[in-house]
């Protein structure tokens, strides 16, 4: 029986702790990384991982580099069509408009305003831990 990986959105912060700093949004990249999960993003979402990298945090522009290749071969692009527009921070809403043209069963974030909104058209929103312990549990 061959079971589909989850179709996920890994927000930005979460990508920039995972080359960066380790820990579970690591974990969760790897588990991208090898097919386990699937990752989606969009040209907005990997715009505002390279331009935050390269504003607040310079010293990871190597590691950047080297993980781009494997991110743009393994990361199913989307180009979302339908505009959102429900949360003050406008990169968020962008976040939501790839889960929803991906069509995503997770969102995994450390962002507050994400969290507080729990959840969004049958997209989860999650923290690292959550979604380990449900897919790793699964």
């Amino acid at each position: 029986m061959d079971v589909k990986p989850v179709r996920t959105v890994l927000d930005t912060n979460i990508l920039i702790s995972a080359i960066g700093f380790g820990g579970k949004p690591r974990e969760v990249l790897i588990l991208c990384l090898e097919n386990k999960v699937k990752a989606i993003t969009s040209r907005i979402l990997i715009a505002e991982l390279q331009e935050v990298i390269s504003k607040k945090f310079p010293e990871l522009n190597h590691k950047l580099n080297q993980i781009q290749k494997r991110i743009d071969k393994k990361f199913e692009k989307v180009q979302p069509r339908n505009i959102v527009n429900i949360l003050k921070d406008e990169d968020d809403n962008r976040v939501l408009e790839a889960a929803l043209e991906g069509k995503c069963e997770y969102i995994i974030t450390g962002d507050k305003e994400l969290l507080d909104l729990g959840g969004y058209q049958g997209t989860k929103i999650v923290t690292t831990n959550q979604f380990l312990k449900s897919v790793l549990k699964g």
